[in-house]
């Protein structure tokens, strides 16, 4: 049993860190009151933009994806097999931080941050990949949901498996917390990116 115990301590350390609520901590310092009161009820950064704040949603979502970033580089400067149980615990953590009542955001900044301390080639297969489908359908949840399919498949034609099994339960969990943008997909009534 004690042979498993670092690794829920790495997973624990991990979930605390994702479950800091960037979004709901910058938009009160502004002065705009609790974010989760306004759109989709959300911590991250779409909903944080809602509040027509651009500088705030850029902080929040840096802020979001390093601290999946920090999670792992810090549990890998422990020992390297402990960072990616620090990273699935900092995705866990900034869905459902415990200090909000483990109702958080979506994870796709702190998927994005945790995938690029695992590969930042993978990483980068992200970006182009979200890049490519924004630029041609102009959905943002689109986007994002096509990249975490392919983020995986990619970590494993690198040959890390315990990576890629990681990153797609996480996609997994990214498709269920996005199932209200796909069924909003699929009626053809999803915002694009740009519009009013």
């Amino acid at each position: 049993m004690s042979t498993y115990l670092p690794f829920a301590g790495a997973l624990l350390f991990g979930y605390l860190l994702g479950s800091i609520p960037f979004g709901l901590i910058l938009t009160r310092m502004a002065g705009l009151g609790d974010v989760r009161k306004i759109g989709s009820g959300n911590i991250g950064a779409t909903n944080v933009l809602r509040t027509g704040r651009r500088g705030l949603a850029a902080a929040t979502l840096l802020l979001d994806a390093l601290k999946g970033t920090a999670a792992v580089l810090l549990a890998c400067w422990v020992a390297p097999e402990f960072g990616v149980f620090a990273g699935l615990g900092a995705f866990l953590g900034h869905l459902f931080p415990v200090w909000l009542g483990f109702r958080g955001g979506k994870g796709v900044a702190t998927y994005v941050g945790v995938l690029f301390a695992l590969s930042w080639q993978a990483g980068l297969v992200f970006a182009v990949v979200w890049i490519a489908i924004a630029a041609i359908s102009r959905y943002s949840s689109l986007s994002a949901l096509v990249a975490t399919l392919a983020a995986p498949l990619f970590v494993w034609w690198q040959g890390s498996g315990s990576y890629a099994l990681a990153l797609a339960a996480m996609t997994v969990i990214v498709f269920v917390k996005h199932r209200a943008n796909i069924s909003r997909l699929l009626s053809g009534t999803e915002s694009r990116i740009g519009a009013k």
